[in-house]
């Protein structure tokens, strides 16, 4: 049975909109790689999806994986609002367009890549992994806005 990826993703905005930063921790094995990287105007959601995107984006094969995440609004997102939004052509159920469809649909053709659990976990509550995806995410903001 192959080995599965654990990933833990974040996104960070100093304002929404504003500065922001995602971070990835990749686990596997007895690897990790670490993953960061942020955007001068930005919302916290978008910062959340990059996180998984750039994530995925580093896998070099098709693998089983688990993506942890403190988003409620990338883990429903694209395991269950997604079809509903490709049913309604991108429009939510109040006819509205889709925020970040170009991000949506990247992530869904990245996931199809994998065999994909997604898993929800509560921000800033000790969980190792998370928390080092949210120190990460806020590395990212820090190297846009050259704090240190």
């Amino acid at each position: 049975m192959p080995k599965i990826v654990d990933i833990y993703t974040d996104g960070a905005c100093k304002g929404n909109p504003g500065v922001g930063g995602w971070g990835a921790l990749l686990r596997y094995g007895g690897r990790t790689r670490e993953l960061y990287g942020g955007e001068p105007h930005t919302t916290n959601n978008r910062m959340e999806l990059m996180g998984v995107i750039r994530a995925l984006e580093a896998l070099k094969r098709p693998s089983r994986l688990r993506v942890h995440t403190d988003s409620k609004y990338v883990q429903q997102g694209i395991s269950t609002w997604i079809h509903d939004w490709k049913k309604r052509g991108w429009r939510t159920a109040d006819r509205k367009p889709v925020k970040n469809e170009d991000l949506w649909r990247r992530l869904e053709e990245l996931a199809g890549q994998h065999d994909v659990e997604w898993i929800w976990v509560k921000g800033h509550a000790g969980h190792d992994g998370n928390e080092r995806a949210d120190a990460l995410a806020n590395l990212g903001v820090k190297g846009v806005t050259g704090d240190a």
